[in-house]
């Protein structure tokens, strides 16, 4: 029995050792398990080799991304109906999975938020100055997106309430 149980434990050792393959250049950590097979296999795209530009959406909320000459330009649009909207541009940048966003319209509203290779997520709590960005009690906090195009020309054509483009890649 004891030889028994000394094998298990060594083989269970075994497969707890470091696998350098998991590494990233960025010092991320590396998907374990099923995610980084997933990811190997194609089922769902690795966000450490993801563009971000594209149009993201969910129900009414929108948002875009494309390249500008510093790093990306970004577009967002809440409706909730009954005069309830929130909508921006800005900056965003990219180091792995945090996307940084710095809205114009709004100084002070900066926060770090989470690309997941299809998906845009906010945190669910952001700064006070991001309220500026929205009409009544209309929030971006725990905003959450997924990519429907990948084309540059689909998400320049995103407009706020008022008609205006928010992620024109001539900005």
């Amino acid at each position: 029995m004891k030889p028994a149980i000394a094998t298990a434990l060594l083989l269970i050792a075994g497969c707890s050792g470091s696998d350098k393959k998991a590494e990233t250049s960025t010092n991320q950590a590396a998907p374990v398990g099923l995610e980084a097979a997933a990811i190997e296999a194609g089922v769902i795209p690795d966000p450490n080799n993801s563009d971000i530009t594209g149009l993201y959406a969910r129900d009414t909320d929108r948002v875009c991304v494309v390249p500008s000459a510093t790093a990306f330009r970004l577009g967002v649009f809440v409706d909730y109906g009954d005069q309830q909207s929130c909508g921006g541009s800005g900056v965003v940048t990219r180091v792995g999975e945090k996307l940084h966003v710095e809205f114009d319209q709004a100084e002070g509203c900066s926060f770090e938020a989470r690309f997941e290779g299809d998906r845009i997520v906010f945190p669910g709590r952001l700064p006070d100055a991001c309220q500026k960005l929205c009409q009544r009690r209309a929030s971006l906090a725990g905003l959450e997106v997924s990519r429907l195009s990948d084309s540059v020309s689909e998400a320049s054509t995103l407009r706020d309430s008022r008609g205006k483009l928010l992620c024109s890649s001539g900005e």
